[in-house]
């Protein structure tokens, strides 16, 4: 056993198999979802688009779409946790989200903690495209240019929460 009191599991055998196709990442919102999605072999996650919300069929039939059309395997909903680490009310619906997925989808789904992962995003977004938002703020454009960007971190921060799952999952790995 590690220092953590965590057993790995010694499944790689199994492993193998369930890394072929694709691996979808949500940032579950009341209003929209980020997605972004990486091949399970190549490790490498890409912002995919912002989805906004329907309902809950509507939902899910879109997402199950994007399930066939990517030949995604397994998917990573983000859990958003308060910063010290305990669940609240978004949590609690992202939960529910992301067993409403397994089920009517059938892909198996894992939970991500995404703490920061807006903030991560940001600042990205800030590096590689920042002089493109605030360009024109000074012109009062900024509502204008407010819904772009926020979509844009929207699928931002799920390929970060994928980013994340994708190097725990190499970790894990190295471990076994």
């Amino acid at each position: 056993m590690n220092q953590g009191g965590f057993e790995p599991q010694k499944q790689a055998s199994h492993a193998e198999p369930r890394t072929k196709g694709s691996i979808l990442s949500i940032d579950y919102g009341k209003e929209k979802m980020g997605l972004a999605i990486a091949d399970a072999n190549a490790k490498l996650a890409q912002p995919l688009s912002t989805m906004e919300r329907v309902n809950r069929n509507e939902d899910m039939r879109r997402l199950r779409e994007l399930v066939r059309e990517h030949g995604v395997k397994q998917i990573v909903v983000g859990l958003p946790l308060k910063l010290d680490g305990t669940r609240g009310d978004m949590a609690e619906e992202a939960e529910r989200f992301a067993r409403r997925v397994q089920k009517q989808i059938g892909v198996p789904v894992e939970l991500m903690d995404e703490r920061l992962t807006s903030w991560e995003a940001e600042r990205l977004l800030e590096e590689t495209q920042g002089r493109f938002f605030h360009a024109d703020k000074s012109h009062g454009c900024r509502k204008q240019k407010k819904a772009p960007r926020r979509a844009t971190v929207d699928a931002m921060a799920a390929a970060v929460i994928l980013k994340e799952y994708l190097e725990r999952q190499g970790q894990l790995a190295e471990q076994r």
